[in-house]
């Protein structure tokens, strides 16, 4: 029957787990025990004098929390695999010649027996049926859940990003993340060390990255898909949604925020966050309007839509992209900060289109590895901390997801205590995280050029960075030489001149200099001319020709001529209201 045998190991390993909560609880029992009332830390009966008792419960709860955290992760894997094996025993008892519809009744009678045991609704009982069915075809996924290594969360993203992928496809992004023997593992911190947005941040753009349809393809037919979406909520609120391509949605932030943070100061008692809703419904109820400065920038994605000039954000923006991408050659995916992997023709747009705020970061076709910053208006201070944003990626904190502009390039180890402006001593922290190193011993490790740092809690205990997982980019076909002939290409001797060039990690100053000093100008002005490659033709008739869509609505032609006004805060009017109660 195929049923998996695996419920022994998960069961020992909860024992082990409730067998160390207990002994952590007697140890708690003894500490409480020799604390009497009005006792100083580390006095006590049968407490030694050096051990600070306060602190010692302290620690024990986060164990505790930390075991019970693995041990409910182990519980999800017995889950899931009893889930599994009932469909299983119910398949065998089925009668071989049952029909299709018998079949198809006797899984869905098992479904709502499963849903009235675990008491959720139908269709919450078939999602985690067929969620487990996938943990538990991917063995080396349900192995760390049933160890305790990731939770429930960490094994239905796998199950998720895996959905759509070949068989092969799938094994690849296991092994990736899950077998440290694999030809290009995850760097960094492990799965089960990361959060699980982080962690599904990193296996999308594994995904994106090695998905048999092209993502471009597959954005021409999200694109399609676009909507509004409006939600009424509680206490006279509600939710206003928009599905929207990613630069157009990063210039909708980007704007908000920007407005928002030139409007901050001391007659402003509105936070950034009030502020940001404010500033749109003025700009989508035709109650304000930008200054022509912010204006004038327009994106093809924006013209797409119709929908006149939404201007491009004013903010930076780095736009990582590969070499061959940008040159047309391929239709690798670039990386836009703060969304991640986007297609190719997008990042080319945003780099020719958005001068003035997007900024594109070249890769090393052979490593992955970051290569150069477009410069021609920065200070090296400036260069230094746009690398260090492309670096870390957002703030370097456990568990942090802030990409904001805002965040700060502190330095690892303070000046005054002889530490240095570089790569090496920098790193990027949120305002909120920037305080806190301050405040509490929170300690973070040296970085590198291409590593963000970990970090040490005030307990000792110590946290991974999130490394980005570089790959060598895609060459065009025809660049690279086989084993059976030599290439034949235009782009041969400027490919032949790349591989001759070490990797990023081994290049020093007796070979090619510093990184810094690679001759990649020399190299790109060398290089032929390539027309862009012809786009792919997505699949179904709902897909809209760009072509047939009004670049310009006359409509905005008056709404951005309205001068802004920013509305009133709702907020005081009910205050005003609740003083007069």
């Amino acid at each position: 029957m195929g049923i998996s045998t695996g419920v022994g190991v998960v069961l020992e390993g909860v024992h082990a787990s409730v067998a160390a909560l207990d002994a952590l609880a007697l140890e708690d029992a003894s500490l409480a025990a020799g604390i009497g009332v009005g006792a100083g830390v580390g006095a006590g009966i049968g407490v030694g004098a050096d051990v600070d008792v306060l602190q010692r419960r302290y620690e024990l709860r986060l164990e505790r929390m930390e075991l019970r955290s693995r041990l409910q992760a182990q519980l999800m894997a017995g889950q899931a695999e009893d889930v599994v094996q009932a469909l299983e025993l119910q398949q065998a008892m089925t009668p071989p010649g049952a029909s299709v519809q018998d079949r198809t009744y006797a899984e869905m009678s098992e479904v709502e027996e499963i849903a009235g045991v675990l008491t959720l609704s139908s269709g919450a009982a078939g999602a985690f049926v067929e969620q487990s069915r996938r943990v538990c075809s991917l063995p080396p996924v349900i192995d760390a859940l049933a160890a305790g290594a990731i939770s429930w969360q960490h094994a239905r993203i796998v199950a998720d990003e895996t959905e759509g992928l070949t068989p092969d496809g799938a094994a690849g992004l296991v092994a990736h993340f899950f077998d440290p023997a694999a030809p290009n593992p995850t760097r960094g911190a492990a799965p089960g060390e990361l959060v699980p947005s982080r962690f599904r941040a990193k296996v999308r753009t594994w995904r994106e990255r090695h998905h048999p349809e092209t993502l471009q393809k597959r954005h021409a037919k999200s694109v399609a898909d676009r909507r509004m979406e409006y939600t009424p909520d509680r206490d006279g609120m509600a939710w206003i949604n928009l599905y929207l391509p990613g630069d157009t949605a990063c210039a909708i932030w980007n704007r908000t925020t920007a407005t928002a943070r030139g409007l901050q100061g001391p007659g402003e008692d509105r936070t950034l966050t009030q502020l940001r809703p404010d500033i749109a419904a003025s700009l989508l109820l035709g109650t304000g309007s930008a200054t022509a400065s912010d204006t004038t920038s327009t994106t093809a994605a924006e013209n797409t839509m119709g929908i006149g000039r939404i201007p491009t954000p004013r903010a930076d923006v780095l736009v990582t992209v590969p070499i061959f991408s940008l040159l047309g050659l391929t239709d690798e995916p670039a990386a836009l900060d703060a969304l991640g992997p986007i297609p190719a023709s997008m990042a080319r747009r945003l780099v020719a289109d958005g001068a003035d705020s997007f900024y594109r970061v070249l890769v090393d076709p052979r490593d992955g590895a970051p290569l150069e910053i477009g410069r021609t208006r920065y200070r090296l201070p400036e260069t230094i901390k746009q690398w260090i944003r492309m670096r870390d990626g957002k703030c370097t904190f456990p568990g942090c997801s802030n990409r904001s502009p805002d965040n700060e390039t502190d330095h690892l180890t303070a000046w005054e205590h002889g530490g240095t402006t570089g790569t090496s001593n920098l790193g990027q922290l949120c305002p909120k995280h920037h305080r806190l190193k301050h405040a509490r011993p929170w300690i973070p490790d040296g970085a590198t050029e291409d590593e963000p740092p970990g970090w040490t809690s005030p307990t000792g205990r110590h946290y991974k960075a999130e490394h980005p997982d570089h790959e060598p980019t895609h060459w065009p076909p025809g660049t690279l030489p086989t084993d059976d002939a030599p290439a034949v290409s235009d782009a041969a001797p400027q490919a032949a001149a790349l591989n001759a060039t070490p990797p990023m990690a081994t290049r020093t100053a007796e070979t090619n200099g510093p990184p810094e000093d690679f001759p990649w100008q020399e190299l790109l002005a060398g290089m032929p001319t390539w027309p862009d490659a012809p786009p792919e033709e997505p699949s179904g008739d709902n897909v809209v020709d760009p072509e047939e869509l009004c670049p310009v609505d006359s409509a905005w032609e008056d709404f951005f001529a309205k001068p802004y006004v920013l509305p009133t805060d709702p907020q005081a009017d009910w205050q005003l209201l609740l003083s007069l109660i």
